[in-house]
């Protein structure tokens, strides 16, 4: 099974792209994962890293279900994509393929899923009841923090983004 989701953001596409290729930062700028721990680095610049998101069940009582996977992840800068093999979980075997490009407007960021286990059906119900939520959530959080600092940038920000990117934000510890 493939499936896009795709948001679009008032903010530069290499700000963007910063923002989301720090995995080893994502537990701190989204409040929905647990975990995103890289335990591997290869010779050849891609990681491997754990991950565990909270899905939501019961958004009142700030109920989730806690999903986790091992995905290896590389980027492309030259074309900002980044790429994500789930290596282990339920989803192992799952290619993720972010793209940020430019739009007039700002950039549109694309995460293409694709995803063929064994078992018929199984990618429907991953797709619909996990993937395209915890997806969802992590395309709004980043659209969110790129814009606030496209609009005020933090005090101390480094005019230019370079390697080490925006200064970023972070959550609470839950």
């Amino acid at each position: 099974m493939q499936s896009t989701i795709s948001i679009d953001v008032a903010a530069p596409p290499e700000l963007v792209f910063q923002l989301a290729r720090g995995v080893e930062r994502w537990e701190r700028l989204l409040p929905h994962y647990a975990r995103s721990r890289v335990v591997a680095r290869g010779t050849d610049g891609a990681l491997i890293a754990d991950f565990i998101a909270r899905r939501p069940l019961l958004v009142l009582l700030g109920l989730g279900l806690p999903v986790a996977w091992r995905a290896r992840t590389w980027a492309e800068p030259e074309a900002r994509r980044l790429h994500f093999v789930h290596v282990a979980g339920a989803t192992k075997g799952m290619d993720v393929t972010w793209q940020i490009e430019p739009t007039a407007a700002g950039t549109r960021v694309s995460i293409h899923h694709d995803f063929r286990p064994r078992l018929p059906g199984f990618a429907v119900l991953v797709d619909r009841a996990f993937t395209r939520p915890i997806a969802g959530r992590t395309l709004a959080t980043f659209k969110a923090l790129a814009e606030a600092l496209t609009e005020a940038p933090l005090a101390g920000a480094p005019s230019s983004m370079g390697q080490s990117g925006p200064p970023a934000p972070t959550n609470p510890p839950t």
